[in-house]
């Protein structure tokens, strides 16, 4: 069986199956085989009577003794009741408005039911039981997936049982490393991640999965770092011009940017290119640093351009950039996803000139279409939302050119030095003076009213409002606030006299920047949004975010959007709303409340989180890893870290003689699978 063969040559595989397998991203076999639950339900199985306690779900494998009649209800609805007998008691099934359930039962045959079982006397009853999987006989711990649509688990699971019966999955890691740290074969690891015995067996196909993830991930940093070392790079001057852009900023640069551009001038008179990474805390100044740079490129006669992951972003950047080079006759272009098709046709002519540009834009500026003809530096902000693929994509849009990436997201240096290993490290810890502190308060939801008042107090004095929701639409299954059903609720209730509005990523592009623009020219009081204004949203006269349902996000993601108040001369204010049901969630919220030292924030969310939960595990997380958290895993990583250059350093590693056969190998490690 080829990892290649579509999905649709499965047996049980017809169009309307194969359509919402694509809708979760399954198109192969390898991408099914790849698809790990996202959690495990643990369910005791045929315990003994006097165990069951009705709190938690069981498989009891239970014989049909008969057929009830069905019973109809003042509502309408019809009860069907089956009796089933275990271990000597009786045991009555209930199903609401299944009137053909019975079809799928046979009078004295056995059947795994998986529910809540109630002890009523001597007797058990179970409302709407499901038949247990094939697995769940021998198995005490269920696969839950992320679904769509009406697709299920048991849909799923039949489907990689089919094909784990028909492949043997090849190890693809040095023996010696696996030998090394006690790894399980990779083969083991694929099945037990699907249908574990056991919690040691689940354990275990985790840490082999997230080591290969990650001896992967370190490889391809440690390349793309040889790869850029081994090259000469563009020995830039440092322009005399540099002293006038200084002279005409509107204020002074702190002893940190000061320090970090240095740092990044020095790289830029170097022989070698630069690569470098530079963090700094949410407002500490990144981009003045990153224009400075570009600055000295373009009057070295070289093109520039600066990549960031929203249009939001892009756009407040090509504003700051034109007003700052405004009086250095600097050519500076944005390109983006919605950039007309003529005008994108006009900007990529104009960069595949000879000419001397800056050009900021999302996404786009990797199209295979976008030919640079002379580019000496390459920026990507908000770095942690790009691949090593996407960063690398557009550095070799030049040749050789100097390399700075940008987060805002703070990261303690040590654990900095293993995520980016490929990069050198530059930190702007200082805030520039005259920023406000954030006044951080964390209210339960039954005092939600004291946020709305403090936030009506604001707009009444010519202030305006963020209110930041999880979710876009309502939804039944979670109870948590969403941005439509929040608008609702405050434009007719305290804010019926103040101009509101929503804004989330689902919205047009103009849409959204007509919101945005809106909110700036302080047009718009208060603005109702998901995490899209994490990033990329000034508007200095913002002084209160309210975070509904705080206890759903990270504590990185809400000092981020706790970001975009404080930027103005103004008292400014952050409420965090939400449940506390737990004494890490508490933890989680006095953090914030206390500080608003990103890096003390990001030290203390290391700690909270350990070496994170085996068994709840993501599906798609950041650097394109499927199980592994880079922040989470850090012992991992380091082992990880270590073998790859080690790896790389021999003469000969794994009998490979160059760094061009090792690249090619790796993306037979990165996708996991040998097959026979």
């Amino acid at each position: 069986m080829q990892v290649s063969i579509e999905i649709s040559s499965l047996k049980g595989v017809g169009p309307k199956l194969n359509e919402k397998l694509n809708k979760c991203g399954i198109f192969t076999i390898l991408d099914l085989l790849l698809y790990f639950p996202r959690n495990y339900e643990f369910i005791r199985a045929n315990i003994a009577f006097e165990e069951i306690d009705g709190e938690e779900k069981q498989i009891l494998s239970c014989r049909v003794k008969g057929f009830d009649n069905d019973i109809r209800t003042r509502t309408g609805k019809y009860i069907s009741g089956i009796k089933f007998e275990y271990d000597g008691h009786i045991v009555e099934g209930k199903w609401f408005n299944q009137r053909f359930i019975k079809n799928s039962y046979k009078i004295g045959q056995n059947y795994d039911l998986v529910g809540k079982f109630k002890k009523i006397g001597n007797r058990l009853e179970i409302i709407n039981p499901i038949i247990g999987c094939a697995q769940a006989k021998s198995s005490e711990i269920i696969p839950r997936y992320s679904l769509k649509d009406d697709l299920s688990d048991k849909i799923l699971i039949k489907l990689i049982n089919q094909v784990m019966a028909d492949v043997i999955i090849n190890d693809n890691l040095p023996k010696e490393l696996i030998e090394k740290y006690n790894l399980i074969g990779l083969d083991e690891a694929i099945r037990s991640i699907h249908f574990p015995k056991g919690k040691v067996e689940l354990e275990n196909a985790v840490v082999r999965l997230k080591f290969q993830e990650l001896f992967t991930y370190s490889m391809k940093l440690l390349l793309l770092k040889n790869k850029v070392r081994s090259n000469d790079g563009i020995r830039f001057k440092l322009v005399d011009e540099l002293t006038d852009l200084k002279l005409s900023l509107p204020f002074n640069l702190t002893n940190a940017q000061t320090k970090v551009v240095r740092e990044i001038l020095n790289d830029q008179r170097s022989p070698y290119p630069m690569n470098r990474l530079v963090q700094g805390d949410v407002g500490s100044g990144k981009t003045i640093v990153a224009l400075i740079a570009m600055f000295n490129v373009i009057k070295n006669g070289y093109q520039a351009s600066l990549m960031v992951p929203t249009e939001i972003l892009a756009n407040q950047h090509y504003l700051e950039a034109k007003k700052l080079f405004e009086p250095f006759n600097i050519a500076i272009e944005l390109l983006t996803g919605s950039t007309t098709a003529k005008e994108k046709k006009r900007i990529k002519e104009r960069i595949s000139s000879e000419e001397v540009i800056i050009v900021i834009g999302t996404h786009a500026l990797i199209q295979e279409d976008v030919q640079f003809s002379n580019l000496g530096l390459v920026i990507t902000d908000e770095q942690h939302r790009f691949g090593v693929e996407q960063r690398s994509k557009l550095i070799n849009k030049g040749r050789r050119p100097d390399v700075i990436v940008m987060s805002a997201t703070p990261i303690p240096r040590t654990l900095a030095l293993y995520i980016y290993s490929d990069l050198d490290v530059s930190i702007i810890d200082e805030l520039p003076p005259g920023r406000k502190k954030i006044d951080t308060k964390f209210f339960v939801d039954r005092d939600r009213n004291k946020a709305y008042d403090l936030a009506l107090e604001e707009v009444g004095l010519g202030r305006q409002v963020y209110i930041v929701c999880p979710l876009i639409e309502e939804n039944e299954k979670m109870d948590l606030n969403s941005v439509e059903k929040l608008y609702d609720e405050l434009k007719d209730g305290i804010f019926r006299d103040t101009s509101i509005e929503i804004l989330h990523g689902k919205m047009k592009p103009k849409e959204k920047a007509e919101i945005i623009t809106a909110f700036k020219e302080d047009k718009t009081k208060v603005l109702i949004s998901t995490t899209v204004i994490e990033v990329g949203v000034n508007v200095p006269n913002a002084s209160i975010m309210i975070i509904e349902n705080a206890e759903r996000f990270g504590l990185a993601q809400l000092h981020q959007l706790r970001g975009r108040v404080g930027r103005g001369e103004y008292a400014s204010y952050c409420v965090l709303l939400g449940n506390a049901r737990s004494n890490t969630t508490k933890k989680r919220m006095e953090i914030m409340t206390e500080s608003t030292d990103g890096f003390y924030i990001s030290e203390q969310d290391l700690k909270l989180r350990g070496s994170g939960e085996v068994f709840g595990l993501r599906q798609s997380g950041d650097a394109g890893l499927l199980l592994a958290d880079i922040y989470e895993d850090t012992e991992i990583l380091k082992c990880a870290r270590g073998e790859a250059r080690i790896l790389l350093g021999s003469k000969e590693p794994m009998h490979m003689k160059t760094c061009s056969d090792i690249e090619k190998s790796i993306e037979r490690w990165s996708r996991y699978i040998c097959f026979n």
